[in-house]
């Protein structure tokens, strides 16, 4: 019988799993930090339950599976999850929509595929995709930057006792996309007149960007991803925007709104659901950006992300049979096992 060998990255760092995960959890907090600044504390509740709930569903189901429970929870696979899960969560979610949400992502997206390194899609992203289609309203109900609710409110819309439209608005990209094509209308929009994109959405993904950097220069990630990620997204937006800047959004526009840094550096690097070689994590990476610039502009969902990080999950393993480095003393790669 043959074997298939995949080009899985190695390393002789002395480290394991679980200090891997704490130095994406640690790279997370500047933009949790101004999350909280711009939107209030919601975020910051989002991702405390998000974690609470992520830890009990990994012990119960550990349990049920006959898993040493302690062993598995120190790799803090669960706790990364539910912390990317909860920054992508509008900061006026209820308590049971995280509930859902990372319920869902552990026991169905993780534990029933076999755990840590055998799902094949990211758990965060599909607890947030089923979140978006059975409850778009509550998950496109965002604060206004910088009109934070009192501490007291925040908790109100946390434990649903206060609805949340009380406090919403519209986000840069709903904005853009609702006057797409009318240039005095979208002059006319404060949301939009940041420096870079939306004010207050630029600041956010400036602190994931630093977040991002920090994990390069520890080597956490490798710059394949992040860069190929923000070229797919830049590139066909610059373009665009050169033949009608009314109709499209520029390249900084697009790279400083939603979650372009989160996802560039946080979800398309998962290192279990992305591809593996070094020219496939090139492509995988730069197709996502691709493809979220194209849902963004003609797409229903002004934020694509997740749609798109979860479609080259799903295409991974193509990219990589067809990118595995020729293997040293082979004149050229083996793509497959041959019969």
């Amino acid at each position: 019988m043959s074997l298939i060998n995949a080009p899985s990255p190695h390393t002789s760092r002395h480290t394991d799993t679980g200090a891997v995960m704490r130095q994406v959890v640690y790279a997370t907090l500047p933009g949790l930090a101004v999350l909280v600044w711009q939107f209030g504390l919601g975020s910051l509740l989002n991702v405390l339950w998000a974690v609470l709930v992520a830890v009990v569903c990994e012990a119960l189901f550990l349990r049920a599976r006959g898993k040493p429970v302690a062993f598995y929870l120190k790799d803090w696979s669960a706790v990364v999850t539910a912390v990317l899960l909860g920054l992508a969560l509008p900061p006026t979610a209820p308590w049971w929509l995280t509930l859902i949400g990372v319920g869902f992502a552990i026991v169905v997206a993780k534990q029933l595929y076999g755990g840590l390194g055998m799902n094949p899609f990211n758990p965060a992203m599909i607890g947030y995709v089923l979140l978006l289609i059975s409850f778009p309203v509550a998950m496109t109900q965002w604060i206004a930057p910088g009109e934070a609710p009192a501490p007291a409110d925040s908790l109100a819309l946390f434990l649903g006792q206060t609805p949340a439209d009380a406090f919403t608005g519209a986000t840069p990209l709903d904005t853009f996309r609702t006057w797409a094509g009318d240039a005095e209308a979208l002059a006319g929009h404060d949301i939009l007149a940041g420096q870079l994109a939306g004010p207050g959405w630029e600041a956010v993904n400036l602190a994931f960007l630093l977040g991002g950097l920090y994990l390069l220069a520890r080597r956490i990630i490798t710059w394949q991803i992040p860069v190929a990620f923000l070229a797919g997204l830049a590139l066909p937006a610059l373009i665009a925007h050169q033949v009608d800047a009314a109709r499209f959004a520029g390249p900084l526009f697009h790279l400083f709104s939603g979650g372009a840094m989160l996802g560039a550096f946080f979800i398309a690097t998962d290192p279990v659901s992305a591809a593996t070689s070094r020219l496939g994590r090139f492509i995988y990476a730069l197709l996502i950006g691709l493809l979220i610039w194209v849902i963004r502009t003609f797409g229903g969902y002004p934020d694509a992300v997740a749609f798109a990080v979860l479609l080259l999950n799903l295409s991974a393993p193509f990219i990589d049979y067809y990118t595995q480095p020729r293997a040293y003393g082979h004149r050229k790669a083996n793509k497959g096992a041959n019969p």
